[in-house]
């Protein structure tokens, strides 16, 4: 199993770490690792490695079996030995902008309470799948509601509840499409400001920014029709 310091510290962009396996397919497993594994709709991160006498670009991370986190390089080349001792460092303008549009994506499902059928992330756009009959009344209403939310720099605070506490209150679940991970025991829960001014709680185990004002501006580029009942709402960062 790799330890995903990610998880923990979102904004840690280098750390050591010892090869633990190599896969049949070119991948590294480490014991622990900063690069997020692809997944709920978040592209896996990208950067390099370091080891005496080698470096390796990191194209991709990916979940493996047991819990193991495997990175693929970008082209064939060296690869560490087993047990080397390797430096990671993380693209980090890539990722950064996952964590802000990830984020920019849990308030848009507040402006917009549907169910969500899909999503895509990317470094500087993406986009939710709505159970949508029909299209808003007004984009520009909806690009202003959540600004607005961005500017209130809310906290983004992460949690955990069991599975069973999960079970209990199921209208946390957004989205119809993915449904959180289980077999661990816990869920891990992503909250939108405190109190009062809470305004969203999911399950996520993506990564996001600490708080809202990170984001900056976006812009609502599109709404497409994606079936009878589907609407495809994408938004990117404004700079």
């Amino acid at each position: 199993m790799t330890e995903p310091l990610f998880a923990e510290d979102p904004y840690r962009t280098s750390a050591t770490g010892v090869v633990t396996a190599l896969t049949e397919e070119g991948g590294i497993v480490l014991d622990r690792t900063i690069f997020y594994a692809r997944g709920g709709g978040q592209p896996g991160d990208s950067g390099t490695l370091d080891w005496e006498g080698g470096r390796m670009q990191v194209a991709t991370a990916v979940k493996g079996e047991n819990g193991a986190i495997v990175l693929l390089p970008a082209a064939p080349g060296p690869m560490p030995p087993l047990g080397a001792k390797v430096e990671q460092r993380l693209d980090w303008d890539r990722r950064f902008g996952h964590m802000r549009i990830h984020t920019a994506l849990h308030l848009l499902s507040v402006v917009i309470p549907l169910p969500v059928t899909g999503g895509a992330i990317g470094a500087d756009k993406g986009r939710l799948d709505f159970h949508m009959p029909q299209p808003p009344e007004d984009k520009a209403i909806l690009e202003g509601q959540l600004n607005a939310m961005i500017t209130r720099d809310l906290p983004v605070i992460e949690e955990w509840i069991s599975e069973e506490d999960l079970d209990a209150n199921p209208g946390l679940v957004k989205t119809l499409s993915v449904q959180p991970p289980r077999g661990a025991g816990r869920i891990r829960l992503v909250r939108i400001g405190e109190g009062k001014d809470e305004v969203d709680l999911q399950p996520c185990g993506g990564t996001h920014v600490r708080r809202t004002g990170e984001i900056g501006k976006v812009v609502l580029s599109k709404v497409e029709n994606k079936g009878k009942q589907n609407r495809r709402v994408t938004l990117s960062l404004a700079g």
